[in-house]
């Protein structure tokens, strides 16, 4: 009973490596609502040059691509059984039903060049239907034209399930106006999110790992970072609500810690969820962990500090959640010798030791390739000092590019709404 479409979406090409079946190409898509009373935005598809050449054979005398429609009423009107004698002097009989509007719009008609006169002298009256009016052919349960995101397109982040920006934009489209709220309660990469943010809805995505809530905020951030607020708080009740100065969304950010004692709380339920949250902290990706040890590398920050370089140079990134001591700086120096990355850094919940502080010292430093600048090439970091804006010591300047994530296209779009990720 809440069932209203399924929708199919061709999501990529034909596969060459089929043999024994037939090559799964398609998504479906269910569309259902809460009741028979939804709200809907009819879409439209628009026709490609050659559709409209064929739909709109016609030219007028300046130029517009046209089509004739019959004028012809489909049901029989006797109200509207009028002869019309048009701005060409000639007057028409209508059809026996009746025409297709009353006296006063069929001259209005006439007077804005909208009525097509025919070429023979007992021919039908009938209406120039615009091919540059014309709002396209009403979508259907097929969708072949949104096609998948390509391995060098713009909008491709690296996550392995994204779906196109342009996919989720039609399922909002059509079934909410600005304003509207709209959930995504598996975000993922953010894509429903982004879709919602662009076209001015509020929006709630939920998802149940740091690693989805960091890669989306940072996708925000990129996109429309210069009209967003974050807002963090541990539960809802402590969420502000309302649109910041100036017009910016503000994202209320529900289950992030906001202190460190939240922090060594989810470091001793997850400790992978603590992991991802506070490489985060510091704009890090996560290293994809395999079977086995994980090589002494949680994360990783990349940059290009010599566009002569074929790789970019590497911060390699620890984190502890339990108790440190100068061992755990002594196998991070070994780790930082092994993938010759440029800096190291022990991020931990407990101060480090002043023994910890000298092994750091006593690795060097690393100087830019460009500009010569230098860093301390072992840094330690605890939470509070991340929490409290203590970043890490690393090239930031012109002359280096940050390549750890892909860099999602910044949009101009502005709206103030609500908006919520929550864990």
């Amino acid at each position: 009973m809440n069932f209203r479409s399924e929708i199919i979406w061709k999501r990529t090409s034909a596969h060459s490596n089929v043999y024994r079946a037939f090559g799964d190409i398609t998504d479906t898509i269910f569309f259902v609502s809460k009741t028979d009373k939804f709200l809907w935005n009819q879409i439209y598809h628009p026709l490609g040059p050659n559709e409209l050449e064929e739909r709109f054979p016609n030219v007028d005398a300046n130029g517009r691509r046209f089509r004739s429609e019959n004028l012809r009423n489909p049901g029989i009107r006797p109200n509207l059984h009028y002869p019309y004698t048009a701005s060409n002097g000639v007057t028409y009989q209508p059809h026996p039903n009746g025409w297709t509007c009353n006296l006063e719009r069929m001259r209005e008609l006439d007077k804005q060049g909208r009525l097509h006169f025919p070429a023979k002298q007992d021919g039908r009256l009938r209406l120039k239907q615009y091919a540059d009016e014309f709002p396209g052919v009403k979508l259907q349960n097929l969708w072949d034209d949104v096609p998948a995101i390509g391995s060098q397109s713009a909008e491709r982040l690296g996550y392995p399930t994204q779906k196109p920006l342009a996919l989720l934009e039609r399922i909002i489209l059509a079934s909410t106006n600005p304003g509207g709220l709209v959930l995504d309660p598996f975000c993922g990469c953010g894509t429903t999110i982004d879709a919602a943010e662009k076209n001015g809805r509020d929006w709630i995505g939920i998802d149940v790992t740091q690693l989805a809530i960091t890669l989306i905020k940072k996708r925000l951030f990129d996109t429309y970072g210069y009209n967003l607020k974050f807002v963090s708080a541990s539960t809802p009740e402590q969420m502000v609500s309302g649109v910041a100065e100036g017009g910016a969304t503000v994202v209320r950010v529900i289950g992030e810690p906001v202190s460190p004692e939240d922090a060594a709380k989810l470091a001793e339920d997850d400790k992978y969820q603590f992991q991802w949250w506070a490489l985060g902290l510091v704009g890090a990706r996560p290293e994809e962990q395999k079977k086995g040890a994980d090589h002494g590398i949680d994360g990783k920050i990349l940059f290009r500090d010599d566009p002569r370089s074929t790789k970019p140079e590497q911060v390699i990134i620890q984190v502890k959640g339990g108790k440190t001591s100068v061992k755990d700086v002594r196998d991070l120096r070994g780790v930082l010798d092994r993938e010759k990355a440029a800096i190291g850094v022990l991020i931990s919940l407990q101060p480090p030791t002043a023994p910890m502080e000298t092994e750091a010292a006593s690795v060097g430093l690393y100087e830019h390739k460009t500009n010569k600048q230098k860093f301390p090439r072992l840094q330690l970091r605890t939470v509070k000092e991340l929490m409290e804006g203590k970043g890490i010591e690393r090239p930031t300047s012109a002359a280096s590019v940050d390549e750890t994530y892909k860099k999602a296209p910044e949009s101009k779009k502005k709206h103030g709404h609500q908006a919520e990720l929550k864990m």
